[in-house]
Parts: structure tokens; C-alpha cells; sequence
């Protein structure tokens, strides 16, 4: 019995250590293929690495790409860093700039496009140099990324858009390149372009999608000097560029600019409400929220209902909450309705709030309501609560125990979100998960609470 029992324990201690001697011979493949692996298996790690969220091997793809000229790695570690807005390439992002002959078009491309989302300050004499030469294959993506670029300081980015101004005055970029200049100046946020741009946008002459252009870029700028060329297109005749000046008027305020927004609560053309809600979210209106209220109930269009319950999460006053918990509470209402709407409850008052999800969620399981449900749990594993937290570590214990994978995973961010150091045992255990989702989640969630995992 002894000799028996004696085995049973050696078994059950291999069971526990499968999980992490498989866990470390996968970042061990993965830095293998890094290391020796052709561009289609480098590109497949990538493509797992940015499904995972996760940054372990970023050391490695740096070192990787530092000598590589190879198209489809250099692309996708340029894309795979720009997306985080990931410092550490600009270097050999540069390199790629300034070497072009010996490097790809599309090498080029998404060098350029990563050193705009990482706003490089150092590539912008290099791509306006490249910009200068007027090859059409770089134009779009150059313009976009020195815009980008220069962003961070003052004096670059009047430079830099005193430069754009004037390419587009005298050296006639074609029909298509010219949306994209406008919008480069807009990210410059220099106010050396407001004149230039509000000139565009007012004239009924020009054609639509410029001026739709300049008035987004007038937005991003952000200057009282372009305002008034803002509201004078509020009331234009064409729908597309009314509802383009709605959306403009986010970063401005002002009686005048709080009459324009309600006053485009009243468009009949969609997207004009739409942008009216997305305004007053950005400037947290409160004058707005019975105009909100009413598009989230009444709207026959369902982007104008989502955009208009944002908007109240955003403004989020007493008034706006209390719309908020009707539209979650009311359970006729669309399930789209009701998960946006407990979304933005959570937002703001998660601790008040989330027992009262976990009924609705249940609710939902009992009556087989799908995709309610797994809105509701969506939103349930992103709740950050204030104080306490006993509810919360109660669900996440309940998921982790007996739940599905789906609310295993669920329940770890819950842990991670509102530092659940109490659920350690829990979170040791999934760690050790034989789903491997599961165990990896687990791990990297253990390491971010400071939670030590035994190797058994």
C-alpha cells in the first residue's frame, strides 16, 4: 500500500511540473525560431506574440532585425512594435530610410510608418529629405509618419508644417495625396497651418473630401484661430462635411460651441448625431445628457444608440449615470444597449454596481441569452472596483474553482485589475492549467501581482 501510494505521489508531482517544464520549453521554440527560423515561422510568432499581448522576446526581435534585410521579418517586427508604439527600432527604422536602394518599398513603408507612431523626432530631416525627392510610392506614408513625428516639439513641428504648407501650395501633389496632406498638418499640431486649413474648409468651391480634411485637422490642431471657419461649416448644405464640422468642435468650447453640438443632436443625416454624441463626450457636456438620453432610447440607428451611451460613461454626472443604470436595468432593451450601457456603469462606479451584474449575468445564463451573457462577463472581467473588493474576489474565486475556460480567463483579469493578491492559490494553480491559454495567462499575471509560483 505504501509502495503504491509512494508511486501515486511521484505521478501527481510530474502532473504539476508538466505545465512549467512545458511552459519553458515553449519560450525556449520561440526563441529558437527568432534565432534560426525562416520569415514564414517568424511571422507566425509574431502574429502569436501580438494575440497574447506579451513583450518577453521583444530584446530578441530587435537584436534580430538589427542585421536582417529580409522583407516580410522586417515588416512584420517594424508593424508588431508600431502597433504598441514601441520604442527601441529607430535606429535601424532610419537606416531602412536611408539605405532605401538596398531595401524593399514595403521595408520602407512600414519603417517610415513605425517612426511616426513612435513619434521619432530624430527621422524627421530624414523623411523630409525623402519627401523632397517626390517619389509617389513614399509620398502618402511619408506625410503621414512626419506629421506624426514632429508632434512632440514645438519648433520642429512649425517646421514641419510650414514645410507640408508649402509643398502643397507649389509643387501640385495629385487629387489623392492632398487629404493626406491636410490631415499630416493636422497631426503636426502646429497652429502654423490654421489659416491654410480654415481657408480650405470654408471655401464651397473645394472639393468635399478636403475640406472634411481640413476641418479634422483644425480639430487636432486645436486652435481658437480656426473655431469660427469650424462653426460657420456647422450650417453648410453638404451633410457630410456639416457632420465633419460637429465632430471638430470636441477640443473647443464656449455657449456658441455648446449651441452648435445640441443643435446637431436635430440632423436628420446620422452622422451628424453621431458626432454631436462624440463631441459632447470629448468636452463631457452636461447639457447634453437629455439629448443623449433620448438618442440612446429612440435612435433608429444603433451606431448613434452606442455613441450616445459613451458619451454618457464619459460626462457621467448624476443625471447621466441615472440614464445609464435605466438603460442597463431595463431588460427589454437590446442586448447591445445593455452591455454598452453596464460597461460604462463599471467605468464609473464599478463597486456600486457589480453585484448587481453578476444577477444580470445570471440571469442571462439561466435563459440561454448568449450573447448577453458573454457581454456581461466581458465586462465583468474588465471592472476595476474602489474599496471593497469582497464581491468581486468572490466572483473571480467562483470562476477560477469551476468556471469555463472562458471564465477562468475572465477571472484572472478580474485578479490582475483590482490586485487580488488574496486569489494567490487560485492563480498558482491555473498556472499550472493544462490548457495552455490557460497556464500562460495565469503566469504572467502571477508575475505582475508579485505572486511566486513553486516549482514542484
Amino acid at each position: 500500500m505504501n509502495k503504491n501510494l509512494k508511486w501515486f505521489s511521484l505521478l501527481f508531482i510530474l502532473f504539476l511540473s508538466f505545465p512549467s517544464l512545458a511552459q519553458q520549453n515553449q519560450e525556449d521554440t520561440r526563441r529558437d525560431i527568432i534565432q534560426y527560423g525562416t520569415e514564414t515561422e517568424i511571422a507566425g510568432l509574431i502574429s502569436t506574440l501580438r494575440s497574447e499581448n506579451t513583450d518577453y522576446l521583444d530584446d530578441e526581435l530587435v537584436s534580430l532585425i538589427q542585421s536582417s534585410r529580409n522583407q516580410r521579418i522586417l515588416t512584420g517586427v517594424f508593424s508588431f512594435f508600431g502597433e504598441r508604439e514601441k520604442t527601441g527600432l529607430e535606429e535601424r527604422a532610419i537606416r531602412a530610410i536611408t539605405e532605401r536602394e538596398d531595401e524593399t518599398n514595403e521595408t520602407v513603408l512600414s519603417a517610415m510608418e513605425y517612426l511616426g507612431r513612435v513619434k521619432s523626432q530624430k527621422a524627421v530631416p530624414v523623411i523630409m529629405e525623402l519627401l523632397d525627392t517626390e517619389e509617389r510610392r513614399f509620398l502618402s506614408t511619408g506625410f503621414r509618419a512626419i506629421g506624426l513625428a514632429s508632434s512632440q516639439d514645438k519648433t520642429l513641428a512649425d517646421e514641419t508644417a510650414e514645410f507640408l504648407v508649402e509643398y502643397y501650395n507649389y509643387r501640385e501633389p495629385a487629387g489623392d495625396i492632398r487629404s493626406v496632406l491636410i490631415n499630416a498638418i493636422g497631426a503636426t499640431t502646429s497652429s502654423v497651418g490654421v489659416s491654410f486649413l480654415a481657408e480650405i474648409a470654408t471655401n464651397t468651391d473645394e472639393r468635399i473630401p478636403l475640406r472634411m480634411a481640413a476641418l479634422s485637422a483644425l480639430s487636432a490642431i486645436g486652435d481658437e484661430e480656426g473655431l469660427e471657419a469650424i462653426i460657420s461649416c456647422v450650417s453648410t448644405n453638404d451633410p457630410n462635411v456639416r457632420s465633419t464640422a460637429i465632430g471638430a468642435l470636441g477640443p473647443f468650447s464656449g455657449s456658441a460651441v455648446d449651441n452648435a453640438i445640441l443643435d446637431g443632436f436635430r440632423d436628420s443625416y446620422y452622422r451628424t448625431r453621431i458626432a454631436a454624441a462624440q463631441a459632447s463626450r470629448d468636452r463631457k457636456l452636461a447639457s447634453a445628457v437629455p439629448f443623449l438620453r433620448f438618442r440612446a432610447e429612440r435612435d433608429e440607428v444603433a451606431n448613434v444608440k452606442d455613441e450616445a451611451i459613451r458619451a454618457l460613461g464619459a460626462i457621467a454626472n448624476e443625471e447621466a449615470i441615472e440614464v445609464l443604470d435605466s438603460l442597463f436595468s431595463e431588460r427589454k432593451n437590446p442586448d447591445r444597449v445593455r452591455i454598452l450601457a453596464a460597461d460604462m456603469l463599471m467605468r464609473n462606479s464599478a463597486g456600486r454596481n457589480f453585484g448587481r451584474l453578476i444577477l444580470e449575468l445570471e440571469e442571462a445564463r439561466s435563459k440561454n441569452q448568449t450573447v448577453l451573457y458573454n457581454g456581461f462577463l466581458r465586462v465583468a472581467g474588465e471592472a476595476k472596483t474602489e474599496g471593497d473588493t469582497s464581491e468581486i474576489q468572490r466572483t473571480a474565486r467562483q470562476f477560477m474553482h469551476s468556471g469555463t475556460v472562458i471564465e477562468k480567463l475572465y477571472g484572472l483579469d478580474m485578479a490582475l485589475n483590482n490586485n487580488l493578491r488574496e486569489l494567490r492559490e487560485e492563480i498558482i494553480t491555473l498556472a499550472k492549467d493544462r490548457n495552455e491559454s490557460i497556464s500562460r495567462k495565469a503566469m504572467r499575471i502571477a508575475q505582475s501581482l508579485e505572486i511566486e509560483i513553486p516549482n514542484d
